[in-house]
């Protein structure tokens, strides 16, 4: 392929985490044999900026050609453009669209007014590939700083939408209704070997970039609550005049210069602390420190659940809801900050920094978790869902766009609308199993059933992993995603009987059962009935982190929980994305299908009936407090065929950090019960 990166940033020496990871995600493109060409420009335009970048090059020995307005080099087997002296930075960027042609255009969030993203959706024939780093520079959603339907409407003619995290692809899919994926696109350098930095004898308790929407607040006061702890900062981006005076203030505080190599700042840190205030879409910085053995304390806002990789600590904060009409100097939105309760940020640094074994215990956690999870990251998702999308026709404008002027609820009927007329002229996949008319004929079929208050969306990301042994099927049930209007089922026995009819058409060809959590309960009982009605069984039923069902043997449904009860017993359950149950607005639209998924299985009561004649294969995560490897292996009582049960790093939800292991065990699983093998 060709690509070119629409790069609105600095791409090297970079700024942020977000330009370091789309330079690392290019140069592995480029390891992979495509011609990769990134344009890109200086922080500041004129003489000094490109005088600035050459000597910059020069020091980290690149080689660098000044032509035009610009700089021309190659990093990592890519070719770079940078231009530094011009502002006209959309006819640089058209001019390199038309002499590369390229296959794919890569824009991002780094280009929020989508000055490049306007140029790219107009290129003839180059697919357009949008990468969501930041969901406050998304004009959608309750994270966005300047809400904008135009723009939105805009960003639908991007062929497809990546998200650097579940939690960031899940927001956009709720709050524009682009149909986002969440694939690795925030890769770490291809080391071999990382190296073991932390130790209990290091220096600091770091923070890099500290700024107001990265909890700067939260970082000065642990500083003067804590003055016998030395801390430190590197200033990027987002670090404004009078907060370096407030850091200089402190006595304690140092003030460290930017690292190209995070490793400089690695080997003197004993805690890193990312406080961020904001909705943080993964932030790069918690993997690179957990990779090298340094414990991480972390906000518990966006995506940063994800990057913690099921390792403590994540300590809840007041985010940012509200942004005022203006930038700072460093042209970003001037946040609203709520106050901040620093007490258990206070409490858990201390024990970190006095208490040896405990720090070593977390050292050894954070890094064992994030070297499993690195041993999985690589570019190949993000290629094949490149590779995927020029398979199919490039997105054409809209032939009826909103008019000036007309009401938000005017330009809603209006998509709706037009909408139905597509569908009018295009039937949608089947609501139950959507998708399943692209199957291929004869491959195997996995029926991928969700877990409470999910749906069809996230299993979506599972096609290209299985595609070689069968064909992914998520099963979307209503009261979610675009079933939301349809009521939701609260008991167990009218779902299945529901589900039997609409899956009995498929029955006649092999297939297999996939369930996670309530789905594993729901996949067990259809199976079942499917039985009863003298229905072809599956060729394998796969129950995920569920107890096998005989523990609700004479279950009793306890009482209704109050709501404030049930929000807290969501927050104890681990990996539920912390993001949702601290945004009101993200909360009410997630409860509907949450209570009464909560209720179906709260009054979910198992019958004892003859084992299955079919392999049962149960997995789990090693952490999950609630499903252990007991409740897993009681799984093979319910099958007179075969049983195997394997465990994964990671809590209830552990099929996001260890999503590649858990898929290569599957599709093992899937080829040993296949009858054509």
């Amino acid at each position: 392929m060709k690509v070119l990166l629409a790069h609105n940033s600095t791409y090297f020496p970079s700024l942020g985490g977000g330009d370091k990871s789309n330079r690392l995600l290019m140069e592995a493109l480029a390891a992979r044999g495509h011609s990769v060409l990134v344009v890109t420009r200086v922080e500041k335009f004129g003489e000094p900026g490109h005088q600035q970048l050459l000597v910059d090059l020069s020091a980290r020995g690149v080689e660098a050609c000044p032509e035009g307005d610009g700089v021309r080099y190659t990093l990592g087997g890519v070719e770079v453009r940078v231009l530094t002296l011009s502002p006209h930075l959309r006819g640089f960027f058209q001019k390199q669209v038309e002499e590369f042609d390229p296959d794919v255009i890569i824009t991002s969030t780094d280009d929020p007014g989508q000055l490049l993203f306007d140029i790219a959706a107009k290129a003839p024939r180059a697919r357009v590939v949008y990468l969501v780093r930041a969901t406050i520079a998304v004009p959608f959603g309750p994270d966005s700083s300047m809400v904008s339907a135009a723009k939105t409407e805009m960003l639908k003619r991007a062929d497809l939408v990546v998200g650097v995290s579940h939690y960031v692809a899940g927001y956009v899919r709720e709050w524009s209704g682009i149909d986002a994926i969440h694939v690795p696109i925030s890769l770490l350098e291809p080391h071999t070997e990382y190296p073991l930095l932390g130790r209990f004898e290091n220096e600091f308790v770091s923070m890099v970039n500290p700024c107001a929407v990265k909890g700067i607040s939260i970082f000065l006061e642990l500083a003067e609550r804590m003055p016998d702890v030395r801390f430190a900062a590197i200033p990027t981006w987002g670090t404004q005049a009078d907060e370096l005076d407030a850091m200089r203030s402190l006595k304690n505080i140092t003030l460290l210069e930017r690292m190209d190599n995070i490793d400089g700042l690695l080997a003197q840190t004993k805690v890193m602390l990312v406080p961020s205030v904001w909705a943080e879409a993964r932030s790069r910085i918690v993997l690179e420190a957990m990779s090298r053995g340094v414990p991480v304390l972390a906000s518990d806002v966006g995506g940063l659940h994800e990057a913690k990789l099921g390792v403590p600590y994540l300590i809840r904060v007041n985010p940012i809801v509200k942004y005022k009409p203006s930038v700072d100097a460093s042209m970003v939105p001037v946040a609203e900050v709520p106050p901040q309760n620093v007490e258990p940020w206070e409490r858990v640094l201390r024990r970190l920094v006095s208490d040896r074994p405990h720090w070593e215990e977390l050292a050894t956690a954070s890094r064992k978790a994030a070297l499993e999870y690195a041993d999985n990251l690589n570019v190949l998702p993000f290629e094949n869902a490149m590779e995927e999308c020029l398979r199919k026709p490039k997105k054409q404008p809209p032939a009826v766009a909103p008019k000036a002027g007309l009401s938000e609820g005017k330009r809603r009927l209006l998509a709706l609308r037009l909408r139905q007329r597509t569908t009018a002229a295009r039937p949608e996949s089947n609501v139950w199993f959507p998708g399943i008319e692209d199957a291929p004929e004869g491959k195997l079929k996995l029926f991928c059933l969700p877990w409470a208050g999910g749906g069809a969306l996230p299993y979506r990301a599972w096609r290209d992993a299985l595609s070689g042994v069968a064909a992914v099927v998520p099963v979307r049930l209503p009261g979610r995603e675009t079933r939301a209007a349809e009521p939701a089922f609260e008991r167990m026995e009218p779902l299945v009987a529901a589900l039997v009819e609409q899956i009995a058409p498929f029955t006649g060809k092999p297939y297999s059962l996939f369930g996670h959590s309530m789905g594993a309960g729901i996949s067990f009982e259809l199976t079942r009935a499917l039985r009863r009605a003298g229905l072809p069984l599956a060729v394998s039923l796969h129950v995920s982190g569920a107890r096998a069902p005989q523990y609700r043997l004479n279950h009793q449904p306890p009482p209704e929980p109050t709501m404030r009860d049930f929000i807290e017993e969501l927050r104890r359950l681990e990996g539920f994305p912390p993001s949702v149950l601290n945004n009101p607005e993200l909360l009410k639209l997630a409860l509907p299908s949450l209570l009464s998924d909560a209720r179906l299985y709260r009054h979910y009561r198992y019958e004892p009936s003859a084992p299955l004649p079919l392999p049962v294969f149960a997995y789990g995560g090693d952490a999950d407090p609630n499903v252990t490897a007991q409740h897993l292996n009681a799984w093979g009582e319910q099958t007179s065929a075969f049983f195997k049960r394997a465990e994964f790093h990671g809590g209830h939800f552990f099929l996001e950090p260890s999503q590649a292991a858990l898929l290569a065990a599957l599709k093992e699983d899937l080829m040993s019960a296949s009858p054509s093998r």
